[in-house]
């Protein structure tokens, strides 16, 4: 039984309830707006902060999600997503009821592309995180896709300058509310961290190299993430013209896109989503971040290896077969090449061409055993889109006065007789602590280890209380430092100097 329980904010009073989970009253409010519409006159312009509301508004059921066309095929245990330009950028809060006041907060931001996801996911309910941990959990919604990430200032004019950064801006937005209200609910706006997976890693990676972020968290964690994911303007704008094309338009007729019916834009940004899936053996991103705009000036590495954010605390891992996904879920195609032909493929637009046999020998020293033509591949989309991009992070902060943690998850899914190995998104069940969600169960099929759950999300919360992660049956976890100390996150934990190195010197010649 839930009861009603309500909390004032900046703009006005909120209506949620309070659960209990495992003996802990945790008060829980869904959808509650944190910026303006985004839709009308405000498509593809920058957020605007959430108006004030009169009486007490009911944020007891999740908000829709922003715009965005069905997966498929769909995850199992996945529900149908709603969406609403208008209405879509509200985020959610679970606290502890008990405790006090000034708790930690972690505020997730979801992954998906860039294209999928909402903070209303089965697997991102904090309930569980926030009643065993003592933190305040916050998850957000952000713009996706073409109205999120389209390069407009060229077509559109000055206005649009930032086009292509608005589903960055948007967490940026959140993050302001979450430094404006956050108090209401217990949290300490003075020690906020950022959290995500995937497109939502790379989008926390891409935070620490905006100009606007400093002040907002205090620290990061990066679960298969990358500062890398970017284009510059010149190819953005390459990207817009197909995009403009799709929609059956000419460049003298881009104002049309302001008004278009969402749902055209959304088939237009199918069609793209696939014309980029068959241009690429490892994984499909039609949509990134653009540098060289007024709130991305230089690519996020650079501007953290100047110094940006560098008393920011950050925790970053992946999770061992990251290409897994990739490798397996393909559709089956007779005219494409074998797995070592694209592997070969990779490791050319890599910018390591004719050296694929170097890298199997690497690969076979960290394999300990000649790897198959399927582990080439998965092992280059692994070190191409994740791995590798880490390492690089981590020598870019090298000297930074906030502390460098890393992880690397192997626990392997018992799902398609275990295939998929450690794969992507494995790990966020465990650091929410809820194995048992139907969208979890296809990958852990009731056979994933709780303790390790328990450890990584106490670790995790530990992390951001104080900037040291730990928790009982871990082993002490050191920082990275030069000799790359690094938590191997499995059944039984253990610390590995520089794991997998033979791979990472090969990327490092490159």
């Amino acid at each position: 039984m839930s009861l009603a329980t309500t909390v004032t904010l900046a703009e006005g009073t909120v209506r949620g309830t309070a659960l209990s989970i495992h003996g802990v009253e945790v008060r829980r409010f869904l959808g509650i707006p944190d910026a303006g519409s985004s839709a009308g006159e405000r498509r593809f312009l920058p957020p605007v902060p959430v108006p004030a509301w009169a009486g007490v508004l009911d944020c007891t059921a999740p908000g829709p999600a922003a715009p965005q066309n069905p997966e498929t095929p769909a995850p199992p245990g996945r529900t149908a997503r709603t969406w609403s330009e208008s209405d879509c950028l509200n985020l959610n809060v679970w606290a502890p009821s008990a405790g006090g006041r000034q708790l930690p907060v972690m505020v997730w931001i979801h992954g998906g592309a860039y294209l999928y996801g909402s903070g209303s996911d089965g697997m991102y309910d904090g309930a569980n995180l926030a009643g065993a941990t003592g933190t305040v959990v916050v998850t957000i919604n952000y713009r996706l896709g073409a109205l999120g990430l389209l390069h407009l200032v060229e077509l559109l004019g000055p206005e649009y300058a930032d086009s292509s950064n608005l589903a960055l801006l948007d967490q940026l937005e959140a993050l302001r509310w979450v430094r404006k209200n956050v108090a209401a609910f217990g949290g300490d706006p003075g020690n906020v961290t950022i959290f995500g997976e995937s497109a939502g890693a790379a989008a926390v990676g891409t935070l620490l190299g905006m100009p606007a972020s400093p002040g907002l968290f205090r620290r990061a964690i990066m679960q298969s993430g990358t500062a890398e994911r970017y284009r510059s303007a010149g190819e953005s704008s390459r990207i817009s013209l197909q995009f403009l094309e799709l929609c059956g338009l000419d460049p003298a007729g881009a104002g049309e896109l302001l008004t278009l019916p969402v749902e055209r834009l959304l088939e237009a940004q199918e069609k793209l989503d696939q014309r980029a899936g068959a241009e690429t053996f490892a994984v499909s991103l039609p949509f990134k971040p653009t540098v060289g705009t007024p709130s991305l000036p230089v690519p996020p590495l650079e501007a953290i290896r100047n110094g940006l954010n560098a008393d920011v605390d950050l925790l970053i891992g992946t999770n061992l077969n990251e290409g897994s996904f990739a490798v397996e879920m393909r559709p089956k195609n007779p005219t494409e090449p074998s797995y070592e032909g694209r592997a070969a493929s990779l490791l050319a637009e890599a910018g390591a061409p004719g050296r694929e046999a170097e890298y199997g020998q690497a690969l076979a020293s960290a394999l300990k055993g000649e790897p198959s033509g399927k582990q080439l591949l998965e092992a280059a989309i692994s070190d191409v889109v994740y791995r590798q991009p880490s390492n690089r992070l981590f020598d870019a902060r090298h000297g930074s006065e906030g502390k460098t943690f890393s992880y690397l998850f192997t626990w392997r899914s018992p799902a398609m007789g275990g295939k998929l190995g450690a794969c992507h998104a494995l790990d966020v069940p465990f650091v929410f602590r809820q194995l048992g969600s139907p969208e979890a169960e296809f990958l852990t099929r009731g056979r994933a280890p709780e303790s390790l759950g328990d450890m990584m999300s106490t670790a995790w919360a530990l992390f951001a209380s104080a900037g040291q992660p730990a928790a009982p049956g871990l082993p002490d976890w050191p920082e990275c430092g030069p000799s790359r100390r690094t938590m191997i996150l499995d059944e039984l934990p253990r610390l590995e100097e520089d794991p997998r190195r033979d791979l990472r010197q090969f990327w490092a010649g490159v």
